[in-house]
């Protein structure tokens, strides 16, 4: 048995607390003593870890108490749907972090000022200079001439949405075009790319068919760290949350992900990239 005070020691709660848990029936003590002083046994302790639990998914005291108390209340099953819960609001404090730390550094400042012409017509120039001469003729074959097909490649920044899109991925207009301008073509470095992110792949089907939680979350920062080097990236979480949704939502882009690797590896690694995000 343990006294109050031993129990405060033990959990951190204090004792005032402990009384008024007493006093509204949330966590009783095993026993008085004849001079009233309220003792603990281990069972007690537990419904103290459950509650602290409880208490750090932020629900109130009344409503721990009714799920507690109800006669179907299944301690095993509430500590796995706690565990999940903190889980997720530990990732999502992360990603919170992880964008603060960015901010500090100044590398993601947010900055919504437009794609001039003059932006577009570089970005166009130097993705020209570093394509492939087929890619170059497929396109324009596709589209009818080199100007047709620049036009193209130009709608991509004059989308609203897309311009949009890019600019909460990287931060500023400045720094999506110094990210293009970094790009250089390279065959052999985006193939080893495109490996790294098919081995990260493979890993994703691993973890679902294996039901392994914490190879997914490994898969997914893999996979973060390899869209910052491909994309040139300060922070992955808006790329890869939008990549999370579009496997949702889109049946197409999610079949041929599935196709490659595996009958649902694209919902499982939308699920495992928002949990975490603490999405």
């Amino acid at each position: 048995m343990k006294t109050v005070k031993e129990m405060s020691e033990i959990t951190g709660v204090s004792i005032r607390t402990l009384r008024y848990y007493d006093q509204i029936g949330l966590l009783k003590p095993a026993e008085l003593t004849a001079a009233g002083y309220r003792l603990y046994d281990t069972r007690a302790l537990e419904r103290m870890q459950e509650i602290m639990f409880f208490r750090e998914l932020e629900i109130p005291l009344g409503d721990i108490k009714r799920i507690m108390d109800n006669p179907n209340y299944d301690r095993e099953q509430a500590l796995l749907k706690q565990k999940k819960l903190l889980e997720q609001k530990r990732n999502r404090l992360n990603g919170i972090i992880e964008l603060i730390t960015d901010v500090m550094k100044g590398v993601n400042t947010m900055s919504f000022e437009a794609f001039t012409n003059e932006d577009i017509q570089k970005i166009i120039e130097h993705t020209l200079e570093c394509m492939p001469k087929e890619s170059i003729n497929r396109g324009v074959k596709e589209y009818g001439s080199i100007e047709k097909y620049r036009e193209h490649l130009s709608s991509g920044f004059t989308n609203e949405q897309a311009a949009a899109d890019l600019l909460r991925w990287y931060g500023s207009k400045e720094k999506v075009i110094d990210a293009v301008m970094q790009a250089t073509g390279d065959t052999g470095e985006i193939k080893r790319e495109q490996d790294e992110n098919a081995q990260i792949y493979h890993q994703f089907m691993s973890a679902k068919e294996t039901d392994n939680g914490d190879m997914a979350h490994l898969a997914v920062e893999m996979l973060a760290q390899n869209y910052k080097k491909m994309f040139v990236l300060d922070n992955a979480r808006n790329i890869l949350l939008d990549l999370a949704k579009e496997y949702l939502e889109n049946s197409k882009l999610a079949e041929t992900v599935d196709s490659q690797f595996g009958k649902g590896c694209s919902r499982y690694a939308a699920y495992a990239i928002r949990r975490y995000y603490g999405v």
